[in-house]
């Protein structure tokens, strides 16, 4: 059987850089290379949402955005995708800190040759799924495939940081699928399980692949979404109610999801913590909880 070509993305502001790149790497045995290429980040962002890209060849001084902050922009939004920073100009301290930061090399263009290039992102590649694999064993939850807590946790203090550093606003979402232990008792487990599925299903379709999404407890789910401003934050509350109520429209379920959702919202607050953010969340989302049962007792 051909093995696919390994999709790689060159984010190089230099379109000159992408031909010299190709004429390089034509030559290369062990498998073929195609290379993508985006100008700035935005656009490498953009691209990086619609998937089938196997690693990042990606330099950190772009016309939208440089030193640092690119790394961490790019990580951030596709921490699945193993980053290779190829940049113009050696520097010790950023390559550790690149490489602290979860970049599996750092590379200067005129010091390595298109062997050592394609060796470096074929060993990135399988160093990352492995590293993923070994990950998931600890950060995933078993039944919904999301973060759970921990990872949510791990992963979230290292959004917050960015958010904090690129001064990005920030949005927790908390949310409580209700009455799940009537939903066990009555119909059985395995119900309430494929309930939390449809959730977690809901949940990935309303929110971006860059977010983090987790199951925090047995019926409690949280999204920490970045760059996004409080009036699409507002809109994506919206859509997800929409998608509940949609679920329920169509499904052969015997049961209807209910939902009660809470959300956090920072602009600029540097001093903010991940546990603080989820517990204002949570309580916005408690007392939503609490205004449907005091309905309910209201109308009996």
């Amino acid at each position: 059987m051909q093995q696919r070509p390994v999709k790689i993305l060159l984010v190089e502001s230099n379109r000159e850089y992408l031909d010299d790149l190709r004429d390089q790497l034509s030559g290369v045995r062990g498998g073929e290379l195609d290379i993508e290429w985006a100008g700035e980040l935005s656009e490498a962002l953009a691209r990086l949402t619609q998937g089938g890209i196997d690693a990042i060849l990606l330099d950190l001084d772009l016309p939208d955005s440089t030193g640092m902050v690119t790394f961490e922009r790019a990580y951030a939004f596709a921490p699945d995708v193993p980053i290779i920073v190829l940049t113009g100009a050696a520097d010790e301290q950023v390559a550790n800190a690149t490489v602290q930061g979860g970049a599996q090399d750092y590379m200067v263009k005129d010091e390595v040759g298109a062997q050592a290039l394609a060796r470096a992102v074929r060993h990135a590649i399988e160093r990352h799924r492995l590293l993923s694999a070994l990950r998931s064993l600890s950060l995933i939850d078993d039944l919904t495939g999301l973060y759970n807590r921990r990872g949510f946790s791990d992963v979230g203090e290292q959004y917050l940081k960015l958010a904090k550093r690129t001064a990005r606003g920030v949005t927790m979402v908390y949310l409580d699928l209700d009455r799940l232990k009537t939903i066990n008792d009555s119909l059985g487990h395995y119900v309430g399980d494929r309930a939390l599925l449809h959730v977690a299903a809901i949940l990935k379709a309303t929110f971006r692949s860059s977010d983090i999404i987790a199951r925090l407890g047995g019926d409690e789910f949280g999204v920490l979404a970045l760059e996004a401003s409080r009036e699409s934050s507002e809109l994506l509350i919206q859509r997800l109610r929409e998608s509940v109520m949609e679920f329920n429209q169509t499904s052969a379920e015997p049961y209807q999801l209910s939902v009660s959702i809470g959300m956090a919202r920072h602009e600029d607050d540097l001093r903010i913590r991940l546990d603080e953010l989820v517990t204002e969340a949570d309580s916005a989302m408690y007392r939503e909880k609490h205004a449907k049962h005091s309905a309910v007792l209201r109308g009996s």
